[in-house]
C-alpha cells in the first residue's frame, strides 16, 4: 500500500491568508484564542473553511441537540471516517465543554456500545446514516424516533455529516498537526 497523499501547499496564517480566508481565521482566533491547524490548512481554499465554519455554527446553534448529544454525533462521524484530528479535538471538547459522561466518551472513542440508551440510539443512527449513505430503513428511523428524537434531527445529522466529512476528508489530505490544546486527547484510528 502506498503512503497517503499530502497536499503540498503550506497552511495559511492570518498574515498569509487571502482576503476571503483572513476574516475567518481572525474570527477563529478571537473565539478560540488560537487558529486550529485544521483551519490553517482548510484556508488554502477559502470555500472549504467558510463552508465548514458556517455549517458547524448552524449545527451547534440550531440542531436541537444538547451539547453532549452534538458531540456524540460529531465523534461518531469522525470515528467512522477515521479522522484522528477530529476525534482528538472533539474528545477534548466533549470532556471539557460539552460534559459528555466519561464512560460514553470512552465508548465513542473505542467504537463500543454506549450504556446511555438515548446517546446509544443517537450514535447508532448517526453511524447508520453514514454507512447507508443517507438511506436509513424505516425500522432504523423508527428506533431513532422511539428514543425521543424528532424527524428534524435526521436532517440535523445530515448537516453534521456534511460538515464533519468535509473536515475529516480535508484532514486526510492535509495531515494537520494536532494542536497542543487537543494533544491530551490524541486518538489513533
Amino acid at each position: 500500500m502506498s503512503a497517503e497523499y499530502k497536499i503540498k501547499a503550506s497552511p495559511k496564517t492570518i498574515d498569509t491568508a487571502d482576503a476571503q480566508a483572513r476574516p475567518l481565521l481572525e474570527g477563529a482566533k478571537a473565539k478560540l484564542g488560537f487558529v486550529p491547524n485544521m483551519y490553517a490548512h482548510m484556508a488554502k481554499v477559502p470555500g472549504v473553511l467558510s463552508t465548514y465554519i458556517h455549517g458547524y455554527e448552524f449545527f451547534r446553534g440550531q440542531s436541537g441537540f444538547t451539547p453532549a448529544e452534538q458531540e456524540v454525533v460529531l465523534l461518531t462521524i469522525s470515528r467512522e471516517n477515521g479522522c484522528e484530528y477530529c476525534v482528538s479535538a472533539h474528545s477534548m471538547i466533549a470532556e471539557n465543554v460539552s460534559k459528555v459522561p466519561a464512560d460514553a466518551l470512552q465508548a465513542l472513542r473505542d467504537g463500543k456500545p454506549l450504556s446511555d440508551a438515548r446517546l446509544a440510539a443517537l450514535s447508532n443512527f448517526t453511524a447508520v446514516m453514514l454507512q447507508s449513505r443517507g438511506k436509513p430503513s424505516t425500522d432504523e428511523v423508527q428506533a431513532f424516533l422511539k428514543a425521543g428524537f424528532e424527524e428534524e434531527h435526521i436532517l440535523q445529522i445530515v448537516l453534521a455529516m456534511a460538515v464533519k466529512t468535509l473536515s475529516n476528508y480535508a484532514n486526510h489530505v492535509n495531515h494537520p498537526e494536532l494542536d497542543e490544546a487537543f494533544s491530551g486527547h490524541a486518538w489513533k484510528a
